[in-house]
């Protein structure tokens, strides 16, 4: 047991300790003050989003960018609250080209579906996706348009957090997605993409299409970034681009009960046994050995079967580790004050962690008043 605790743990330090080198290759990109030349149709679905489409909206009235460049295009995933009123309400008194579509149901993904109708009846090059509970950044598009006449990017991954609140279950969310954050910018700097979120995702129209949009993973509910970045990671690797910049942040709302977090997650886990990418999986089964190892050993401790102070070597070891990624990205996304929770967020999050992983293996999850089957 001890030669195997010592093989795990070296692993996953040495794999935080990548994505730590690697979040510093990627460089932060300052906006300049090139002419905008990019036309974007910006993709939202939604349902039953009447509580945050206020926020979302408003955000999208204040985007600094040429209104003839680009669109908005919100997807009704047959919602029964009044979110349609809410946008219909809004349109008449802004000046952007927002149209609200209905989504057209063909496979088990919602989402899915949504996302590849849009598609349709986008008019622009480019496609944007992101959610109904997010906050758009003022100089949002910029930030996308200025990295693309700089490179010569196909897809572009950029970053997200969550607003940030007073009470612990908030700041846990956002310890979580910073070590998300973390993870995936440093997966982008070591070569190895693995990561993304929908909230916050750009590609060419012309890209989604020639790789067959969503095909091939229909039936998962979620993962309608996952897939088709592990798509574009395959067939352009070097036109796949993360974009580390302050005005490109966009953030969207933690879940406001522990019932809605856990579902949340087990949505999240329920995808990765899909997973191509073999780098992936492989970070995701060290992580999960990871957490395990420190629930087990300290059962192990506890009853005498295993040396305590090997276990707290462990725990140190995966504390600073942790940390420095997790403080790596709170400065990136300015939200160092959580970090005063970190100490409590740490020794919870292994058994958060092993719960959700052991329920998305065999069970059924809700999510926007709809149940998914595993």
């Amino acid at each position: 047991m001890v030669l195997t605790s010592i093989i795990i743990t070296i692993s996953y330090l040495f794999l935080i300790g990548c994505f730590v080198f690697g979040f510093d290759k990627i460089k932060p990109f300052q906006l300049g003050d090139n002419s905008s030349k990019t036309a974007f149709s910006v993709i939202i679905p939604f349902r039953n989003e009447a509580e945050n489409l206020p926020r979302l909206l408003a955000s999208i009235d204040e985007l600094e960018y040429p209104k003839h460049l680009f669109e908005i295009i919100f997807v009704d995933d047959a919602s029964h609250d009044s979110s349609v009123d809410i946008i219909t309400r809004f349109l008449p008194n802004t000046r952007n080209d927002i149209q609200v579509i209905k989504n057209k149901r063909s496979t088990q993904s919602p989402k899915k579906d949504a996302i590849t109708t849009a598609i349709h009846h986008a008019k622009n090059k480019w496609i944007i996706t992101t959610d109904a509970d997010c906050i758009l950044p003022k100089y949002w598009l910029g930030s996308f348009d200025e990295w693309i006449q700089k490179t010569n990017a196909k897809c572009i991954v950029a970053p997200i957090t969550y607003t940030y609140a007073a009470n612990f279950l908030d700041q846990f969310q956002l310890l979580d997605i910073l070590s998300l954050q973390g993870a995936t910018i440093g997966g982008f700097g070591i070569n190895k993409p693995f990561l993304c979120n929908g909230a916050n995702f750009a590609y060419e129209k012309t890209l989604f299409q020639e790789l067959n949009g969503f095909e091939g993973n229909t039936d998962i509910a979620s993962g309608d970034d996952i897939f088709l970045l592990e798509k574009v990671a395959k067939a352009y690797p070097e036109q796949l681009h993360y974009l580390k910049c302050e005005n490109a942040i966009v953030k969207t709302q933690t879940q406001p009960s522990w019932k809605d977090l856990i579902s949340q997650r087990v949505r999240w886990a329920a995808k990765t046994s899909a997973y191509n990418n073999g780098f992936g999986k492989l970070t995701g089964g060290i992580v999960l050995l990871m957490n395990g190892l420190v629930i087990l050993t300290l059962l192990l401790a506890t009853l005498g079967i295993f040396n305590f102070k090997i276990w707290v070597y462990i725990v140190i070891i995966k504390f600073n580790i942790d940390f420095f990624l997790i403080y790596k990205s709170a400065i990136f996304f300015n939200q160092k004050a959580v970090l005063r929770s970190f100490i409590f967020g740490f020794i919870i999050y292994p058994f958060f962690s092993f719960y959700v992983a052991f329920t998305s293996l065999f069970k059924s999850y809700k999510w926007k008043g709809r149940t998914f089957k595993k």
